[in-house]
């Protein structure tokens, strides 16, 4: 039934990227300090590294081949009962094709091969299989929607989500709405240089675990994170430089290997019966530092990815 589901969420029609431009390098860390267990006075520290490559290449006026790699690490303590902190490693590879279809219509699909585990003893079992793709409708030169799917295999079962969103930008390219959700958003208004935003994230992600726990584990990770920012843009704003101050859930849940539920969609969990082996990390304010290189599509004209 697993893969039937997989197989159907891989071949429905899903996603291209909106906004006049690609960020082709982000990189990231972020701190939480003193995320508490629950009912315990205990807490952990959680240090996050992210950095992502995307690079789209332009086959002809129709086709783009979109490639690409992500990588984060997350460091904390699991459990208050556990003898040492761990570290959660993901490595995701993006091999896409976007395709204009016409001057409205445009749409990519991507395919997310990934590794998700503590990454001390490499099996199939961290081995994982995604995919996304949106449809874009463009309405009007400032204004265009987004409809789509994300898919994939985790330690848990099968994860999918619908994606709705839309792409805003006024006339005089200070105000902009990017939203895709219920995975990200993002809304900022520009003063020159600066620009002052908020952004949202949201989508899980499961780690096979190999430490030293008296049965196999994995993590369910479901993070919802809301942030406020400051941007500052350099070399006609093809570097940005973040700073950020936000909230995260922290959702870090401990479930014995094979310990599954039937599948989940967005935030809804169905045949959910596990038992967790660790407390919950309650949610805390974290602090985060980002720097992206962009590339803006209409200083090319004859960019068709755009």
């Amino acid at each position: 039934m697993k893969n039937l589901l997989l197989f159907f969420f891989l071949f429905i029609t899903i996603i291209t990227s909106a906004q006049e431009y690609v960020d082709v390098l982000k990189l990231g860390y972020s701190y939480a300090n003193e995320a508490k267990y629950k009912d315990t006075e205990e807490s952990t520290t959680i240090n996050s590294y992210n950095a992502a490559i995307t690079f789209p290449v332009e086959l002809n006026e129709k086709y783009a081949l979109i490639t690409g790699i992500d990588f984060s690490a997350n460091h904390l303590l699991l459990s208050p009962d556990y003898n040492q902190s761990t570290t959660l490693y993901n490595t995701l590879l993006k091999v896409g094709l976007a395709t204009t279809h016409s001057g409205k219509w445009s749409s990519t699909l991507v395919l997310l091969p990934k590794i998700a585990s503590d990454y001390k003893n490499l099996s199939g079992d961290d081995f994982y299989f995604g995919a996304y793709g949106v449809a874009k409708l463009k309405k009007s030169k400032h204004f265009k929607y987004r409809f789509g799917f994300y898919a994939s295999t985790e330690a848990f079962g099968v994860f999918a989500t619908p994606i709705i969103g839309a792409y805003y930008l006024s006339p005089n390219n200070r105000f902009e709405i990017d939203a895709s959700l219920p995975i990200t958003a993002n809304v900022n208004y520009k003063f020159g240089k600066a620009a002052v935003g908020f952004d949202y994230f949201g989508i899980g992600r499961s780690y096979n675990i190999s430490q030293e726990t008296s049965i196999p584990v994995y993590i369910d990770q479901r993070p919802i994170e809301f942030a406020s920012y400051f941007q500052y843009g350099i070399l006609e704003n093809s570097i940005l430089l973040r700073a950020k101050v936000g909230y995260s859930s922290n959702t870090n849940e401990v479930y014995e290997q094979g310990d599954t539920l039937e599948f989940r969609i967005s935030a809804f969990s169905f045949g959910d019966n596990r038992t967790q082996l660790n407390p919950d990390i309650l949610g805390s304010v974290f602090f985060k530092v980002e720097a992206v290189y962009r590339i803006h599509f209409e200083k090319k004209e004859k960019e068709t990815i755009k």
